[in-house]
């Protein structure tokens, strides 16, 4: 493996960007998710361009097979479970809606829609993220209410804009009578009187997804393949780290580790969405939104938080602008697209596989429309 000052030194030597989002207001996450702004009280004409360090590219980092959890270990039966859920449309009001519907695993975890449709054909009011590669963000959804993937798992079932579930009673009412269903979480917790809650069914889909994970040819690079990128994508990631975008846009998931003002130096217009604002009713927080991976972002448009820009090209080019106050020559956002491309995973097909659902019994809640 290359060591990070080897890496710095081919960088120095060379030439030289979203659980779904839209959970009721009343969801809150556990008081630990703080937001870490760079510029929170500053006027945006009072902020200065970041400048990246390069000795900081040692904060890129290979992915790994799958994203422990400590409060959540990843079992083979709680995964099996949790795959399961993931494709389960009885966990929605009408049976009809699946955590795969807006987050389409074999799509890259996406739908390519700007919003999401849900129960009855609602539309949500933020872009529904990719859920490959989530597990190391610094909370879950745009504005970062919810702390972790488990966390996150529990809102879009009871959102009435989403799966539309009534209530907690009656997703444990549904699962419960389903006997494959009390057998699976029986099996994946062994050890509890009553293993079919709703906290347990999050913690299964969470453990599902913390091995939703797609390495690529940049993590055989980071690795010391050198051969794994082109000589066009080795110089777009030069041109990625000398405009400064590792400012945000750093860690194994490049990116997700932080919140940033959207418009931090150059003001965005017609910005309308608060962002975490909406979640801490804090100042400092106006127009703070949790910075997204670029794993995969060749696939997960349209982009921003409101799936406002279609084209990659576009996206590179509005963010070296509204963030970091360059205006970006065309062979530059050509350079960069070509390395983020070189993001794009490998799909774990055989993990992602949709299994077979167990039938509803006569006790299953039926579909309910309205």
């Amino acid at each position: 493996m290359r060591s990070p000052s080897s890496l710095i030194c081919v960088l120095l030597v060379a030439a030289g960007l979203g659980a779904c989002d839209r959970s009721p207001e009343n969801q809150s996450p556990p008081a630990a998710v703080a937001a870490k702004p760079t510029a929170t009280a500053a006027k945006t004409s009072d902020v200065k361009p970041l400048v990246f360090d390069p000795n900081d590219v040692k904060s890129f980092k290979v992915l790994p097979a799958k994203f422990d959890y400590d409060k959540n270990p990843i079992t083979n039966e709680k995964v099996t479970l949790g795959r399961m859920l993931w494709y389960e449309t009885r966990l929605s009001k009408n049976h009809d809606i699946a955590c795969n519907s807006c987050h389409d695993l074999s799509n890259y975890g996406v739908d390519n829609k700007a919003f999401s449709s849900g129960h009855k054909g609602q539309l949500g009011g933020r872009n529904s993220p990719s859920a490959y590669n989530a597990g190391p963000h610094v909370a879950q959804f745009w504005d970062g209410r919810a702390a972790t993937l488990e966390d996150q798992a529990k809102g879009p079932i009871l959102n009435p804009v989403e799966m539309a579930m009534p209530d907690e009673k009656r997703v444990i009412t549904t699962l419960k009578s389903i006997p494959e269903y009390v057998a699976l979480f029986k099996a994946a917790f062994p050890e509890e009187k009553e293993p079919i809650t709703y906290d347990n069914m999050a913690k299964a889909i969470g453990a599902f997804e913390r091995g939703l994970v797609t390495p690529s040819r940049f993590d055989k690079y980071l690795d010391g393949d050198d051969k794994a990128l082109t000589a066009e994508e080795k110089a777009g990631f030069h041109k990625f780290i000398s405009l400064g975008c590792p400012t945000c846009h750093t860690g194994v998931a490049v990116g997700g580790s932080t919140f940033q003002k959207l418009g931090l130096v150059k003001e965005y217009p017609g910005l309308k969405d608060n962002g975490r604002f909406d979640h801490t009713k804090e100042d400092k927080d106006k127009f703070f939104f949790r910075v997204p991976s670029l794993r995969n972002v060749e696939k997960t448009f349209p982009y921003f938080h409101d799936g406002s820009l279609a084209t990659l090209d576009d996206a590179v080019s509005k963010m070296a602008w509204h963030q970091l106050g360059v205006e970006a020559k065309p062979e530059e956002v050509k350079a960069i697209v070509a390395f983020l491309k070189s993001l794009t995973g490998d799909l774990p097909t055989e993990y992602i596989k949709k299994p077979e659902l167990p039938p509803s019994t006569p006790a299953t809640p039926k579909a309910d429309p309205t």
